[in-house]
């Protein structure tokens, strides 16, 4: 199964893309043992059309052209949030159908609403609005968290008090 991240903008030098290629690189290391292939992580540019709609409808569809036939998970604060423990058994059985997927995270303006419905996992890592910067650090460690709770790896404890 192979996982991409796909999102609007890119990350400059400096801190945040650091921590991202950080939680990428654990991933990578863990995943084809666990079955899976990537991360990857593809950056698309910002449209620069005038209208929000337009905006919107160009990064779709440059989206939709990356994810390719893959389960458009999108990262949305209105979409459903789950715990860690779920979203490492959601990953596990689309690899275990054979299912690709792809973890959206669009531009500035949003996603368009049309993407939106075509998306099969909405997910919300809570109701607050994020950076996007950090939004992608949270998509990165929470494939990694995922891997490990999957690999049965201590890197994710609950009910102790610790990280």
């Amino acid at each position: 199964m192979r996982i991409q991240l796909v999102a609007v903008g890119r990350l400059k030098a400096g801190p945040e893309r650091d921590l991202a290629e950080r939680y990428r690189a654990r991933a990578a290391a863990m995943a084809k043992p666990l079955g899976f292939a990537g991360p990857d992580l593809t950056e698309l540019p910002e449209s620069r059309r005038r209208r929000t709609e337009e905006r919107q409808a160009e990064e779709a569809a440059a989206i939709a052209g990356k994810a390719g036939s893959a389960l458009l998970a999108i990262l949305d604060e209105g979409a459903p949030s789950i715990g860690s423990e779920d979203f490492a058994a959601r990953l596990a059985a689309l690899r275990d159908r054979g299912r690709d997927a792809a973890f959206v995270i669009g531009g500035p303006d949003g996603l368009a609403p049309d993407l939106k419905g075509r998306a099969e996992w909405p997910l919300s890592f809570g109701r607050l609005t994020l950076p996007h910067q950090l939004v992608r650090v949270l998509a990165l460690e929470q494939i990694y968290r995922a891997f490990t709770i999957i690999a049965g790896h201590p890197y994710h404890r609950t009910g102790t008090g610790e990280p």
